[in-house]
Parts: structure tokens; sequence; C-alpha cells
């Protein structure tokens, strides 16, 4: 009689014991599951989400798209960066938004493909640095837009040599127009100045943070006509943490902890609210003793008169003072002294 859990196995794929050399009912992982289980799949793109433990390894990184307002930021920039570049190399420049992603410092420093220039800026008013890469295409394109180069020929690449003075001139000037055109994408936001620190070659000598601090990395694709590059623009999180609550905006303007309108809905509900009011007339302190041995009918004596203040409590809470008396078939209180300070601060506080 065959075994059912071995025909199941036969028509699912599985191999048998036989088959895998085992005498249990272990089963051995092929390599297309060990990398899905550990993340390393090799048709996913790098803005494709992780799985696995790469998943786990990344979760530290704090995602851009918890601060909204970047992206508004930089949709801003490269509409600015389009109408500069265009008047900088007096060509037609079309600017583009490639993606936004989260990278540690570390990474991105061994992923630069070289040669390229970084240029290295300090952000004044947050007190802190960041990173412009521009690589060998944009370079060479620009060099050749400025200098006069002839349109449908492609730059004139040469491996191996460092950039000429001229050459990084060219670059620093775009940079400082790119670094312009960034301070006024800001400044709807905040008031923030970039000011080009230095131009450098080597990725070490551009090291603005620890190789495991998380940043922020924006690429950007520039074209002219037949010829471009990318530029690509990394901010640290410690530079953006000063504005951190404001990139936390869904919207601009938007505004934290006091809402006008929600003050209002609040303080018109406040004065219809029906509070509790009692008017207490004598307290005393008597032992548990005598409180057990009362009898029905007993008469307990109160320190008070005909003409004596009444005290007038929300709770715990003094309110005022006032005086007993008749209102037709009612007893009523005549209130006789302003609210207490301590009834006019709990009032202030709800408020």
């Amino acid at each position: 009689m065959s075994d059912p859990f071995a025909q199941q196995a036969a028509e699912l794929g599985w191999p048998t014991d036989e088959e895998d050399g085992l005498g249990g009912g272990e089963r051995i992982l092929n390599q297309d599951e060990i990398d899905s289980l550990l993340g390393f799949d090799l048709s996913q793109d790098e803005s494709s989400e992780r799985s696995g433990v790469r998943a786990i390894i990344n979760s530290a990184l704090v995602s851009y798209e918890r601060l909204p307002m970047l992206e508004i930021v930089f949709d801003r920039l490269v509409r600015l960066m389009t109408t500069s570049l265009r008047n900088f190399t007096s060509d037609n420049v079309e600017v583009s938004l490639d993606n936004i992603s989260s990278i540690r410092f570390g990474d991105y420093l061994n992923s630069i493909p070289l040669p390229a220039i970084l240029g290295v800026f300090r952000a004044e008013e947050l007190d802190n640095y960041g990173l412009l890469t521009v690589d060998s295409n944009l370079i060479y394109s620009i060099v050749d837009v400025l200098l006069g180069g002839r349109r449908g020929t492609a730059a004139l690449r040469i491996e191996g040599r460092p950039y000429t003075t001229i050459e990084r001139v060219l670059v620093q000037r775009m940079v400082e127009v790119v670094l312009a055109d960034a301070k006024a994408a800001f400044e709807p936001l905040t008031p923030v100045s970039f000011h080009l620190d230095r131009l450098e070659t080597n990725p070490r000598f551009a090291a603005i943070a620890r190789p495991a601090n998380a940043a922020i990395l924006v690429k950007l694709r520039i074209d002219m006509e037949d010829r471009g590059g990318r530029i690509e623009l990394l901010l640290p999180y410690a530079t953006l943490e000063p504005i951190r609550k404001m990139l936390l905006q869904q919207f601009m303007g938007e505004k934290f902890g006091r809402d006008n309108i929600w003050e209002g809905h609040l303080a018109t509900e406040l004065w219809t609210t029906q509070m509790e009011v009692r008017a207490v007339l004598d307290e005393q302190q008597v032992p548990l003793s005598r409180v057990l041995d009362l009898k029905v009918g007993e008469t307990l004596m109160l320190n008070v008169g005909p003409d004596s203040l009444v005290d007038i409590r929300c709770g715990s809470i003094p309110l005022t003072k006032g005086r007993m008396g008749r209102r037709g078939q009612n007893i009523a209180v005549r209130v006789e002294h302003p609210l207490t300070p301590a009834a006019k601060r709990a009032l202030t506080s709800l408020k």
C-alpha cells in the first residue's frame, strides 16, 4: 500500500527521501528560495521593496516619505533649475527628477561612479553640510556647451586624466547656480543659505558624515538635446533635523499643535456643558465610632446660622460663596461673592 504523504509530495514536485538522501522529512532549499529568504533577488531594482534579512538590515533607515514636504521642495528645485540652467548655458535644458531615496552615507560614497566632481556645501542656518555630485558625462557636456561646442557631436572624453582648472571652474559655476536654486526652493519653507565649501574628486576627501548615518539622496537628470548627465544631491538627516517639523507638513503652511478652529469649537461646547454645583452648609469631622452609633431620629447640629455664608463648590473646587433662602416652594442660594482665584484658574485651563 503506497504512502499518501509520498504521493502528495510527488504531486507537488517535492523530492522524496530517497532523492534528497535524507532519512527524515527534512527538505533542502534551492538557490532561489535561499535568495528570497535573504532578500537578495537580482531581478529587483534599487527602488523596489526589500524582503527577508535585507529588509531587517535596512529597517533602521528612515524613509523620505515620512517627510512629505521634501518632495514639494525638490519639485520646485527642478522647475527653478530648468530656467536657471537655460540662462546659464544658453541652450535648451530639461531637468527631471529621477527618484528620491534613503541611503547610508558610506554606501553612497562607495557607489559613486568615478571620475566625478563632488561639491561639498554648507547649509548656514542648519549648521551642517551636504554633498552635490556631478558625473563625468555632465561635466564634459557643460564644458562643451559653454566653450561653444557644435551640436550633434558627442563631447570628447579623455579617460585617465585629472580634470583641468578650466573644467573645474566651469563646473564650480554650475554648482553655484544649482545651490542658488536650492536656496530659492527652500525659501517658502524656511530661509536656508547654501555656500560651496570645496570641490573634490576623491570621495574619501568628501566625507561629511559617518558611514552609518542615514541621508536623503536626490537624483536629477539634466538633458541638453543630445548631451547631458546626472546631478546627485545628498543631504544627511542630521542636516535636515532642525527643520524636521516643517518637513513633516502635508501641505505648505500646515499648523502644529494650536488650531484656532478647534479652539473656537471647544469653547462653544464648554459654554453649553452641564455642570453639577453643590451648596455645602457645614463640614464636621467626627470619630468613626460616633458615626457607627448614630440612631434613626437623632439630630445633627450644624455650626451655621440663618445668615451664615454657604460654600458653593464644583467637585472639590470652591467656586464662590452665597446665602441660603427660599424662592417659592424651592430652596435657593444667592451668590454673594465673585469667583475664587482657584475657580478662575480651573476655568482658564479648560479654555
